[in-house]
């Protein structure tokens, strides 16, 4: 077992508590809980930095890490999260669950990689076997669709949380085709460009994790929602102009510590290529964002259409966003 896949099975599903002094009293308000439907990781940093510079100006939180994404998202609709971090769509819409998203955090920027001497090309993978994320994430939604356009139909269908656990596994001779993010699709070829390849994939950019929140917390806490989305906001854009600065905010505020010193070295790599790539948007969301969303999680048949009678205001609430925008200019 590899130290990534040792050190990510020992958070999965642990609670990250980061202590930082004492914040200023203003603003002070019962702990905010947030489900984060991912792992704990270099690619999950952003959010912490965003979450611990909201806490030095009050308003204090756990982050509770899920192996299923689907686990996180029932947390909120459960009252047992405020916030949630993962992709609530096809629960809104099907269980009418007071949800609403706040904040675009990533957006689909994900590739299919293959064992190159069993799949060459989309059309051998027809009937074969293949490995998602989780059920009813942005990684099946992205099979479902590149399988319908390139006229497929996939075999037994597996799940394993963490595109780095499935890069392992792959390296290991279990998983033979999968969908993984640009850190670990660079990782995979980096190790065994021989052995694997990216079959081809989308162009569009729909929402991977949105930061969401119950409509009831909304309206009770809007001092703290607002908080919270400001500083996601201050940090994108930050990003979008430095992609170093997560590594400079992590060093600065200790956090963590206890990842293994070879990822560690990884952090302003990963946040150059992913800014390059786009998989941060520095908007943070818009209508005509969601409207994509809506696009792509219909072609994905994770929602039902038609996606243009869809509308956004049952979906988001824009109000914290805008709020940040007109306080931060622009």
């Amino acid at each position: 077992m590899s130290f990534m896949s040792r050190f990510l099975g020992a958070i999965a599903g642990a609670v990250l508590t980061v202590t930082v002094p004492a914040a200023v009293a203003e603003a002070q308000a019962a702990k905010v809980q947030v489900a984060l439907g991912d792992t704990v990781s270099v690619e999950t940093l952003a959010y912490i930095v965003a979450l611990e510079r909201a806490k030095e100006r009050g308003v204090d939180y756990t982050l509770t890490s899920f192996a299923k994404e689907d686990l996180a998202i029932q947390a909120v609709v459960n009252g047992q999260a405020d916030l949630g971090i993962g992709t609530p769509y096809a629960v809104i819409q099907k269980s009418k669950a007071p949800l609403k998203g706040i904040f675009q955090v990533t957006r689909l920027v994900f590739f299919a990689v293959a064992d190159k001497s069993l799949y060459k090309t989309w059309k051998d993978l027809d009937g074969q076997p293949f490995v998602f994320h989780a059920r009813g994430t942005g990684t099946e939604a992205i099979g479902n669709i590149l399988a319908d356009r390139n006229g497929i139909k996939f075999g037994q269908r597996s799940y394993v949380a963490g595109s780095e656990n499935r890069v392992v596994a792959m390296l290991n001779g279990q998983i033979k085709a999968t969908i993984v993010d640009l850190a670990n699709k660079n990782l995979l070829l980096a190790k065994s460009a021989d052995k694997f390849h990216v079959l081809p994939g989308l162009d569009e950019k729909a929402s991977d994790e949105i930061l969401f929140a119950r409509t009831e917390w909304l309206a009770k806490n809007q001092a703290a929602a607002d908080t919270i989305v400001e500083e996601f906001a201050k940090v994108w854009r930050e990003m979008a102009a430095d992609p170093t600065m997560v590594e400079k905010e992590r060093v600065k505020r200790g956090l963590l510590k206890d990842l293994p010193k070879e990822l560690l070295a990884d952090v302003d790599k990963y946040y150059r290529q992913a800014v390059d790539n786009g998989v941060f948007d520095k908007a943070g969301g818009s209508p005509q964002a969601v409207k994509l969303d809506f696009d792509f999680y219909t072609q994905a048949g994770q929602m039902t259409g038609p996606a243009a009678e869809l509308k956004v205001e049952e979906f988001w609430d824009f109000g914290p966003l805008e709020r940040a925008r007109k306080k931060m200019g622009g």
